[in-house]
């Protein structure tokens, strides 16, 4: 008897052949990574450069402490700026919330209230100021407004609360601010603290995956059923949480409680979310990546210093480094796409003659 063929059977005349474009993929994928992790690879670039170009004292320990120290003042602010944007909204408001937290933690303090009891009310007030945004936003009121008025109007009454003055003398707050640990600064121990819980929280839970679909697309959010309204001021309440966070670390570095704690870190803190890839549109991001942006920021402020540069420069490399972020991920969000664009053509079914 004939055995049967082992020879696989031709598609039929007409069928359609399937076409794949491997090549296409492997391109989008590097785009992507260049695209979210480039970041990591310019910071250890950065540090490898500076570390011949301001030798001997740049690649020091004492210096990493340095660094360390304030990237963690730059990236407390920077979270606040991460979680408004991934929920859509940037919010410039920042710095009224951590202005707040300070006045008030230190008219508790210098009154002689308990330490816990200060903290816990300066953290109140300057999340409210988040909640009220949101509730505002809510209204339908432009979130770009509303943030403006907060900072000028909770900056104002903060001054007032203040008496137009910072309040000095705040050493209670010593074991979060000028200590170390290990040789490490205590602000670097409380904020890798606060980007852990914010990771897990954007990456592990409903909750973080709902804020950050709100920030992507609102209107398909509450078309499946979801209160993009809750998320938003979610967005707004844990940003102002954040800025509230970092007016006490201020504080406690400084040993005074100012109302203007903060202010001048608003514009380097956009710059770190910046440098993440973070689109400044919402919906997508990272906020390690967001880190390591301060990190960056602050490892070429070091280089800048110890090689004797005017300070004023470090201001103009910010403002580059902004430009140069929003640049670089407009870039590459339309190679992405265009390769998108091209591989889905290459991969559509064509006909046999």
């Amino acid at each position: 008897m004939p055995q049967p063929s082992a020879v696989a059977p031709h598609p039929a005349v007409g069928a359609a052949a399937p076409v794949t474009d491997a090549g296409g993929t492997r391109t989008v994928r590097t785009l992507v990574f260049i695209r979210d992790r480039g970041i990591i690879l310019l910071w250890l670039l950065l540090v490898v450069v500076f570390a011949f170009w301001s030798q001997p004292y740049f690649f020091t320990l004492t210096n990493a402490a340095l660094v360390a120290n304030a990237a963690a003042l730059t990236a407390v602010f920077a979270a606040a700026v991460g979680f408004g944007i991934l929920s859509g909204a940037l919010d410039l408001s920042v710095p009224a919330a951590a202005a707040m937290a300070s006045v008030v933690t230190g008219k508790i303090l210098v009154s002689g209230g308990p330490t816990w009891l200060a903290i816990v009310a300066g953290l109140a007030a300057g999340s409210s100021v988040g909640l009220v945004n949101g509730a505002l936003v809510q209204r339908g009121l432009n979130p770009l407004v509303v943030t403006i008025a907060s900072l000028t109007s909770v900056g104002g009454l903060a001054t007032l609360l203040a008496g137009g003055l910072a309040i000095p003398g705040i050493t209670q707050l010593s074991w979060m601010g000028s200590r170390r640990y290990l040789g490490i600064p205590a602000p670097v121990y409380l904020v890798a603290l606060v980007y852990l819980v914010a990771w897990f929280f954007l990456t592990k839970t409903r909750a973080g995956a709902r804020l950050q679909a709100v920030g992507g697309n609102v209107e398909a959010v509450r078309r499946v059923g979801i209160s993009a309204d809750r998320y938003r001021i979610l967005g707004f309440f844990l940003g102002s949480l954040c800025g509230a966070i970092g007016g006490l670390v201020v504080t406690a570095v400084t040993l005074q409680a100012s109302p203007a704690s903060g202010t001048s870190l608003l514009f380097t803190a956009i710059t770190a979310v910046a440098l993440s890839g973070m689109p400044l549109t919402g919906g997508r991001g990272s906020m390690p990546r967001v880190l390591v942006g301060a990190l960056i920021i602050e490892t070429i402020t070091s280089a800048l210093v110890i090689r004797g540069i005017e300070p004023s420069w470090t201001t103009v490399v910010t403002g580059v480094l902004l430009v140069l972020a929003l640049v670089f991920e407009r870039v590459m969000n339309r190679a992405v796409t265009a390769r998108l664009t091209v591989s889905e053509a290459g991969a559509t079914p064509t006909k046999e003659a």
